[in-house]
């Protein structure tokens, strides 16, 4: 468990590939320890091999484009979760199992999504999840009815969580430690997005401005990725201009601390920006998004 704290501490700072070889490694030495240890201890070290593969799951998502590995990963551990009896460890994985069909383009897999929100939903009620967990999941379910259209629901959920977020009490019920992946932050970007999908370029800008003066300063992956959403942001209002700016920031960061899911963000972006493909500022950016580094990077994860 000491290990797996260490490696959830370590996301934020090592490259993925390089942090995803000793977190799988030391979730799979964790599987072929269970049936060998039995009592309390077998509780502890079923809750580590949940969260070591969750966060394998996490990279190879995340940060790797490896959806498919990705979905084992969190069987893997849903399963230890089960044999650690932990309902809010297995509601955070079968949450994370929702983004697979939500990202996948595939408007036929949006019921499966939504089918395992709701078994999220309903592991979070039995394990007595508190409001920011609700917060997170009103979120996560935001984002699934965002990449499938329906951002009017999206903002309604999102509207519910900052209400759970003015309910919720830290230390008087504190989210577990291994639920560092939010905040009201993070949420706030949440809501940039989808509103930059609803077409409401404005207020996205605005919310996103915000965001970005309020994160943290180790929280890098995501600052490339809400860079990304302003740029796109700032298409809608056609200012071409800026979005290449917010992109090439995006960029520096990438160079740095590579994530695939700001890289697809910055994609999207750059194939909105054809009628402004003559600009100078465009094409400077396709300089650096097609440059040796980053195809490379794009290619191998």
């Amino acid at each position: 468990m000491s290990v797996t704290v260490s490696h959830r501490h370590l996301y934020w700072l090592l490259p993925a590939a390089l942090l995803h070889r000793s977190v799988a490694e030391h979730a799979q030495l964790g599987v072929e320890l269970l049936p060998q240890v039995s009592g309390p201890a077998k509780e502890v070290l079923a809750k580590a091999v949940s969260e070591s593969s969750l966060l394998a799951g996490r990279l190879e998502f995340f940060d790797l484009q490896q959806p498919e590995l990705s979905q084992s990963s969190f069987v893997l551990a849903l399963q230890a979760a089960h044999e650690a009896n932990d309902l809010l460890l297995g509601s955070a994985v079968l949450a994370h199992m929702a983004f697979a069909p939500a990202f996948s383009g595939d408007a036929t897999r949006a019921e499966e999504a939504r089918d395992r929100m709701r078994a999220a939903r309903a592991f979070a009620r039995r394990g007595g999840s508190n409001a920011e967990m609700t917060a997170w999941l009103d979120a996560v379910e935001a984002e699934v009815e965002t990449r499938f259209g329906d951002t009017r629901r999206a903002l309604s959920l999102i509207h519910h969580a900052e209400d759970a977020y003015r309910e919720h009490d830290g230390e008087a019920n504190p989210s577990p430690a291994w639920m560092d992946w939010f905040s009201p932050i993070r949420l706030a970007g949440f809501k940039g997005n989808t509103l930059m999908v609803a077409g409401r370029g404005r207020e996205a800008r605005e919310t996103l401005e915000q965001v970005l003066r309020d994160l943290p300063e180790d929280a890098i992956k995501q600052r490339a990725v809400y860079l990304a959403d302003l740029a796109a942001a700032a298409v809608l209002e056609s200012n071409p201009d800026q979005a290449c700016q917010h992109l090439e920031e995006a960029l520096d960061i990438l160079g740095k601390n590579w994530y695939a899911t700001a890289m697809d963000r910055i994609k999207v972006v750059r194939q909105s920006l054809r009628q402004w493909d003559s600009l100078p500022a465009v094409r400077t950016l396709d300089e650096r998004l097609y440059d040796w580094h980053t195809m490379v990077n794009s290619l191998v994860g």
